[in-house]
């Protein structure tokens, strides 16, 4: 297993640029043109009632907007891709523009985030917060101050770290900070209930095993699902609105389940992408 997840930290490496056509076997979740096979649930309000237009697409690009929000009003809200994924590589291009939606946490400032491992959007309480979920979080540079993105957060969740359980609530990765409206481009390796690693660029920034229920930080979800310990082996991938307006230019994924049950053919298929890579 060792072989493969080294292997593994190469494959944002593999991924296209955001010129180039995507590679054969690589799943558009944005299709660059509509919301299609995406549902919305926003705080305090049914699913798919996508309040202020927060979620839209427009030139290619997914927006998450408040210009239709008098106050930001705690209406945190997330758009989940409607299928499960269990084993993946994830990758996504954004950045952050324009100014926090009135009325915004200091926290939140510059703040969205990939959720893996997710509940649905179906299974949301009314009003609840955030999605039991694993968080790759996407931070924005304030012009002056460090701020890592690819840091990990756990509403509702816990995950262990060199073989101790940690439940802190957000945990820094080892990203450098990226200033202004640039353009970062983000990925998550997923491998079901053992491993997932946060990537930048090309850089592995955090590591953590054992994702599982536990903890806080989700207000009004069904106590049901919140069994403490129970290992989280697949799930849902959403984007946030937490009172930054982001853009994202791209969100992909390799589905990596088929070869799970054969280290062989997942190392094989690793070393077909980056053979791929090297013909372009």
């Amino acid at each position: 297993m060792k072989k493969l997840l080294t292997a593994g930290c190469l494959l944002l490496s593999l991924a296209c640029p955001a010129q180039q056509k995507s590679q054969k076997g690589w799943i558009q979740l944005f299709n660059g043109k509509d919301l299609k096979n995406w549902d919305i649930k926003i705080r305090g309000h049914k699913i798919n009632d996508n309040f202020g237009n927060t979620f839209r697409v427009e030139n290619g690009i997914l927006e998450v907007r408040y210009d239709n929000y008098k106050d930001w009003g705690e209406r945190y809200g997330h758009l989940f891709y409607r299928k499960n994924f269990s084993a993946y590589l994830l990758i996504a291009e954004y950045r952050f523009v324009g100014e926090q939606v009135k009325g915004g946490p200091a926290w939140a400032l510059r703040n969205n985030g990939l959720m893996l491992h997710g509940q649905s959007a179906a299974s949301m309480g009314l009003n609840q917060d955030f999605p039991i979920s694993l968080e790759n979080q996407l931070l924005g540079g304030n012009g002056k101050d460090p701020r890592p993105t690819g840091n990990l957060c756990t509403p509702g969740t816990n995950v262990v770290i060199n073989g101790k359980l940690i439940t802190a609530h957000c945990n820094t990765s080892t990203s450098k900070t990226y200033h202004g409206e640039q353009w970062v481009r983000v990925g998550a390796l997923v491998l079901g209930d053992s491993v997932i690693k946060h990537i930048v660029f090309n850089d592995t920034v955090i590591v953590y095993n054992k994702p599982q229920v536990g903890g806080g930080n989700v207000a009004d979800a069904d106590p049901k699902l919140l069994k403490e310990g129970r290992l989280l082996s697949e799930g849902t991938i959403s984007i946030q609105s937490e009172s930054a307006p982001t853009d994202f230019r791209k969100i992909e994924l390799f589905d990596l389940s088929p070869y799970m049950k054969d280290p062989k053919k997942l190392d094989a298929i690793i070393h077909k992408l980056q053979e791929e890579n090297r013909t372009k």
